[in-house]
């Protein structure tokens, strides 16, 4: 995966984004830069083979928006609606995501690295080919959603819902913390390692009904 904004294939045909973003706006070869927006409707948009970076949105929406071949570095979302967006073929280094908005989106070929969500809605969505290096994921919502060959190296899963997600050939062994508040009968489907279910062994037991005890 490009490091570097300059080690894209389609960087030297970037240019700059020169009007505000709109709802409906078609975003070819564009390169966002420095911008902080708030309460902002960029919904049904489309970005392609795009670079987002310091890009900060504050509340607003963007649902619908879908984004393909595009790289985002130092960006945040706080409160946005990012509900039924689609993403193919990206990658988000150091970004963060709080009280977000994302059920019902798509995720496919989209690596995730250095990057925070915390609250954020991921109920519905569908996830396939997806990559959390280094992440801190926190009262993250996975509930009712599908994910198909996810991977989670270096990551931090505290206080993840899964109720009714779906997991299919979910890697689970890279994780460094692993913490499902609800929905832990979800896990069928992932791989953990011996340790890991070690850790885990008590909430199974609950959410079995099973009563531990030694006396």
């Amino acid at each position: 995966m490009p490091r570097d904004l300059a080690d894209l294939p389609w960087a030297r045909r970037l240019e700059p984004l020169e009007d505000d973003l709109r709802a409906e706006g078609d975003y070819d070869r564009t390169h966002l830069t420095g911008v902080d927006i708030a309460d902002a409707d960029i919904g049904n948009a489309r970005f392609v083979e795009s670079a987002l970076t310091d890009f900060a949105m504050n509340r607003g929406s963007m649902r619908h928006t879908r984004f393909h071949d595009v790289w985002l570095r130092d960006v945040r979302w706080v409160g946005t609606e990012l509900a039924d967006t689609v993403w193919q073929d990206a990658e988000i280094v150091t970004g963060a995501l709080v009280g977000v908005d994302a059920g019902g989106a798509v995720l496919r070929r989209v690596r995730f690295e250095g990057c925070k969500l915390e609250s954020v809605n991921l109920r519905s969505a569908t996830l396939r080919e997806v990559a959390f290096v280094d992440c801190v994921l926190r009262d993250t919502d996975f509930g009712g959603a599908r994910l198909t060959e996810v991977t989670f190296d270096g990551t931090r899963l505290d206080g993840v819902l899964l109720n009714n997600a779906r997991l299919t050939q979910v890697d689970l062994r890279g994780a460094v913390g692993i913490d499902i508040a609800d929905g832990i009968d979800a896990l069928r489907g992932a791989t953990i390692t011996t340790l890991q279910l070690m850790d885990l062994a008590p909430a199974f037991a609950r959410a079995t009904g099973i009563i531990v005890s030694d006396s």
